[in-house]
């Protein structure tokens, strides 16, 4: 075997010794947040840079220093933060409690699907602009690379229920998608009435359910 070829041997049993022990998968509590495309984000910070924050768990993706206020048809909501990177589309991801706030009813939708969900108003300081659609509830879902899914025997775009072990607001979460890609760090995506209901604390984990065993 030759050096490359023992590399990769290596690679692969580091990464089956890995799988092995996450059969526990962290939770990552999303508060509201809005994704802009470069487009937008320069209708409301003119001659500004995204600025880095914090990096956030998924590679590649981090919290911005920029916030945004969203105006509703009956209150709004201020200092929405910004993440990064620009995608091609604007996307706001808020709780129902959020959407009760500002008086509209967006769709739970998975990340990127946007064809006829709720626009809204987003002012900062330096311009405003409305939104024509783009308001989601995002649906709950887990992130995870190719090798945690194997072992987990689950596929990109399956369905799974989860169990959130707490003391006192034990759930089982059902319809949660499973999604997997080589860059995605195993963690489960929730948002902030979600965690609530569950009780989630930062040392909360959760364990998949196949649908069938529920």
């Amino acid at each position: 075997m030759n050096h490359e070829g023992l590399k990769q041997l290596i690679k692969q049993l580091i990464q089956t010794y890995v799988a092995e022990q996450e059969t526990q998968i962290p939770i990552g509590v999303s508060n509201r947040h809005i994704h802009l495309s470069q487009q937008d984000f320069n209708s409301l910070f003119p001659g500004e840079a995204l600025k880095m924050m914090k990096w956030l768990k998924q590679p590649g993706e981090f919290a911005a220093e920029q916030t945004v206020t969203v105006v509703g048809y009956r209150g709004q909501i201020e200092r929405v933060r910004v993440l990064g990177p620009c995608r091609k589309e604007t996307q706001l991801e808020i709780s129902k409690t959020d959407a009760k706030k500002l008086g509209i009813d967006p769709h739970i939708r998975i990340s990127g699907d946007l064809l006829n969900t709720p626009g809204i108003k987003l002012k900062t300081d330096a311009g405003e602009m409305d939104l024509k659609q783009g308001v989601i509830i995002a649906k709950r879902h887990i992130h995870m690379p190719p090798y945690v899914a194997k072992n987990l025997q689950v596929i990109d775009g399956e369905s799974v229920s989860v169990q959130i072990k707490t003391h006192e607001r034990p759930l089982i979460f059902q319809d949660c998608l499973i999604r997997v890609g080589d860059n995605f760090e195993l963690e489960m995506h929730i948002d902030v009435d979600e965690a609530n209901a569950a009780n989630v604390g930062k040392n909360t984990f959760a364990t998949i359910i196949k649908q069938s065993q529920v």
